[in-house]
């Protein structure tokens, strides 16, 4: 059993004490910021926050150790739900830990397993030394694998909500499946929800699908598509068929792997 590691939260606007275990030295991203900041992703911590009210419904899928989980569990408060998705064994369990010793598991769903279009079974392919890259692809670096469930992640919140305010989607480069999946249950929903989504076109390459094909799956939810200028802390405004063109530019340039976060809904 690895040693206990904590990492205090630094959040401006969170009223109490968050505190999350973290992976430690070993992963060298998520859980080496929260040690050293106590915040991850600080324009994207201030959107979800922003977003947020009590009440509310928020789905984190790919939720790593649960820093996005535990932060809109504190937004929604009692009255709301988080369902959070995580299929790596070892995140899950930090996962779960975190909600407890953040005292809103009652209000939080967690799942070990990942989206997908349908049900099914996958592997896992593990990073050693970047905790929150599992791939749901093998590219061929010989990286050690764990079995994992997906579940279709439309027909699955389709019997458990009524409504969603907030969706976040870090697959890396599983967002496509994700998205088609969940499609048939957004279109139907009262109103889409804002969804904050990495778009990262080499890993959705290697995973069989492609960032034009992402883009334009987005779009066809008719809502305002931001790109998130997590320097600037601002959004920016653009359009499908410019995020489709920066997509074909990063693909002609092999192993580029250029990334932004994409806010769907309005701002």
């Amino acid at each position: 059993m690895p040693p206990e590691v904590l990492a205090p939260l630094r959040v401006p606007g969170v009223a109490g004490e968050l505190t999350l275990r973290v992976h430690g030295e070993g992963d060298r991203h998520v859980s080496r910021q929260l040690l050293e900041a106590g915040i991850w992703e600080p324009f994207e911590t201030q959107l979800v926050q922003r977003f947020l009210k009590p009440g509310d419904v928020f789905v984190d899928v790919g939720a790593n150790l649960g820093y996005f989980t535990v932060l809109a569990a504190h937004c929604v408060g009692p009255g709301g739900r988080v369902f959070a998705f995580e299929p790596d064994p070892a995140n899950f369990a930090l996962l779960q830990d975190n909600t407890r010793r953040n005292d809103c598991a009652e209000r939080v769903t967690a799942v070990q397993a990942g989206l997908a279009d349908a049900d099914g079974a996958a592997r896992l392919h593990l990073s050693c030394d970047n905790l929150g890259d599992h791939q749901l692809f093998d590219v061929g670096q010989g990286r050690a694998s764990v079995p994992v469930t997906l579940l279709d992640g439309g027909a699955w919140l389709g019997q458990r909500v009524e409504g969603i305010a907030m969706l976040k989607v870090d697959t890396q480069g599983y967002e496509y499946a994700v998205m088609r999946g969940l499609l048939p249950l957004l279109q139907r929903l009262p109103a889409v929800p804002r969804i904050l989504i990495e778009l990262t076109p080499l890993s959705l390459r290697q995973a069989g699908h492609s960032g034009r094909a992402l883009v334009e799956l987005l779009a066809g939810l008719g809502q305002p598509l931001w790109i998130v200028d997590h320097i600037e802390h601002r959004l920016v405004r653009s359009s499908a068929a410019e995020l489709a063109l920066w997509c074909d530019n990063v693909d002609a340039c092999p192993g580029d792997a250029g990334f932004m976060n994409l806010l769907v809904g309005a701002d």
